[in-house]
C-alpha cells in the first residue's frame, strides 16, 4: 500500500521563505538569511513571526542532515525527530551568532540573552481557620547574593582565566569500562571550577567572597494568606530566590498545604460539619451551639415538629468559605446529621412510644393459624464488612486449591459395592 506524496508546499516553503532556490549553496542560505533578518527584526519593527520563520528556514538548510529529510520528506519528517529532532533553537540566539550583539545599536531588548535561575518552592502549612479568616506569616530564609565588593567577579581585578580542566565548558565526561566492548560515558560538573567554566587566580580572588562570587543572606518574607485561598494555591515572591552572575533572578513560590481539621471538611467554597443527634432529638426536635471558624456561636435549631431522619442534611446560606478576592461572599455551610439510636428499650418504653408513634404496619396483625404455618428464624448482629472480606478470602482459597489440580482431572466418587 502507497503513502500518500508528500505536498510541494511541504518541501519548498523553507526556500522561499529566504527566498533562494533549491540549489542554494550554503553561502547563498547565509547571505539570504542576514539580509532578511535585518530587515524583519522585531527592533526594527519588523514582523516577529516573520522574523521566527526566517530562523526557522535556515536553522534546517543550513544542517546538510536536516536539508536532506526536508528536501525528501518535508516539514512533518522533521517535526517527528528524524534525523536527530525537529526542536528548534531561539530565533534570536540564531541571529545573535552571526552578529553577536544588537547591530542596531542602542541595545536590544533581547540583547545579551541571561539564563533564568530556578525556582525555590517552600511548602507553607495552614489551618483551616488560616484560609477562612485570612493570616500573614513571616518566615526567615538563607540565599546568595551577589557579592557587592566584586560585583559578582570573584576576583579583585575583575579578570578571571577559562578553566584548563574543562576548557571553560563547565562540565567534564568521565567514561568507565563496564565489558568487552563496552563503555559507559557520564557527563558532571567540573570540581576544578565547580561548574563555573572559569578559574580565579588565589591573589586576585576578591577578599569579601573569597572567589565564591556570592555571600548568604537572611531574609524574612511576610507572606500574606488572604480569605478564601485554596489548598495548593502558590503565593509568590519574584526574583527573590537565589542570585547569580549573568542569571535572571527565579522566584520564590510559597505552596499553602492545608492541615485537616477535626470538625470541619471544605469542598470549594463550602464546607461541611458532622453532627450525631440522640433518637430524642431526632424525633422531638434540637438544639445545639456550633463554633465557626472565625470563633463566632451559631444557634443550630429544628423546626418545630420537624423530624430529623438518619444521614439527612441541612444546609446554612453565606457561612461556607469566604470566596477568593471576594471575601464578603460565601458558599454555604452544610450540616450532616447522624442519628444514635438506643441499644435496648424496656417493655414500658415500647408501650409509650406506639401509644404516640404511627400504628404499625398490617403485616404485624397475623392470626394464630398463620403464625402456626410459619417457621421460627433468629435475627443476630453482623458486622457486613467483615462478612464480605472474610467471604472474598474464602473464594480466594478456593480458587487457589483449584489451580493446583491437575488440569484435565477428573473428581472421582467412590461407589459403594
Amino acid at each position: 500500500m502507497f503513502g500518500r506524496a508528500p505536498k510541494k508546499s511541504d518541501n519548498t516553503r523553507y526556500y522561499d521563505i529566504l527566498g533562494v532556490s533549491k540549489n542554494a549553496t550554503q553561502e547563498d542560505l547565509k547571505k539570504a538569511y542576514k539580509k532578511a533578518a535585518i530587515k524583519n527584526h522585531p527592533d526594527k519593527g519588523g514582523d516577529p513571526e516573520k522574523f521566527k520563520e526566517l530562523a526557522q528556514a535556515y536553522e534546517v538548510l543550513s544542517d546538510p542532515e536536516k536539508r536532506e529529510i526536508y528536501d525528501q520528506y518535508g516539514e512533518d519528517a522533521l517535526k517527528e525527530g528524524m534525523g536527530g529532532g525537529g526542536g528548534m533553537h531561539d530565533p534570536f540566539d540564531i541571529f545573535q551568532s552571526f552578529f553577536g550583539g544588537n547591530p542596531f545599536g542602542g541595545g536590544s531588548s533581547r540583547g545579551r540573552r541571561q539564563r533564568r535561575g530556578d525556582d525555590v518552592i517552600h511548602p507553607l502549612k495552614v489551618s483551616l481557620e488560616d484560609l477562612y479568616v485570612g493570616t500573614s506569616k513571616k518566615l526567615s530564609l538563607s540565599r546568595n547574593v551577589i557579592c557587592s565588593k566584586c560585583n559578582g567577579k570573584g576576583s579583585k581585578s575583575g579578570a578571571s582565566m577559562k578553566c584548563a580542566g574543562c576548557q571553560g565548558t563547565g562540565m567534564k565526561v568521565s567514561i568507565r569500562q563496564l565489558g568487552p566492548s563496552m563503555i559507559q560515558q557520564m557527563q558532571h560538573p567540573c570540581n576544578e571550577c565547580k561548574g563555573t567554566g572559569e578559574t580565579i587566580n588565589d591573589k586576585d580572588r576578591c577578599p569579601q567572597c573569597k572567589g565564591e562570587k556570592v555571600l548568604q543572606e537572611k531574609k524574612v518574607l511576610e507572606v500574606i494568606v488572604e480569605k478564601g485561598m485554596q489548598h495548593g494555591q502558590k503565593i509568590t515572591f519574584p526574583g527573590e530566590a537565589d542570585e547569580a552572575p549573568d542569571t535572571i533572578t527565579g522566584d520564590i513560590v510559597f505552596v499553602l498545604q492545608q492541615k485537616d481539621h477535626s470538625k470541619f471538611k471544605r469542598k470549594g467554597d463550602d464546607l461541611f460539619y458532622e453532627h450525631t443527634l440522640s433518637l430524642t432529638e431526632a424525633l422531638c426536635g434540637f438544639r445545639f451551639i456550633l463554633t465557626h471558624l472565625d470563633a463566632r456561636q451559631l444557634l443550630i435549631k429544628s423546626n418545630p415538629g420537624e423530624v430529623v431522619k438518619p444521614d439527612q442534611f441541612k444546609a446554612i446560606d453565606d457561612e461556607g468559605m469566604p470566596i477568593y478576592q471576594r471575601p464578603f461572599m460565601r458558599g454555604k455551610l452544610y450540616v450532616h446529621f447522624t442519628v444514635e439510636f438506643p441499644d435496648s428499650l424496656s417493655p414500658e418504653q415500647v408501650k409509650a412510644l406506639e401509644a404516640v408513634l404511627p400504628q404499625k404496619s398490617s403485616m404485624h396483625q397475623l392470626t394464630d393459624m398463620e403464625l402456626d404455618e410459619c417457621e421460627e428464624t433468629t435475627l443476630h448482629n453482623v458486622n457486613i464488612e467483615e462478612e464480605m472480606r472474610r467471604k472474598q478470602a474464602q473464594a480466594q482459597q478456593e480458587a487457589y486449591e483449584d489451580d493446583d489440580e491437575p488440569h484435565g482431572a477428573q473428581r472421582v466418587q467412590c461407589a459403594q459395592q
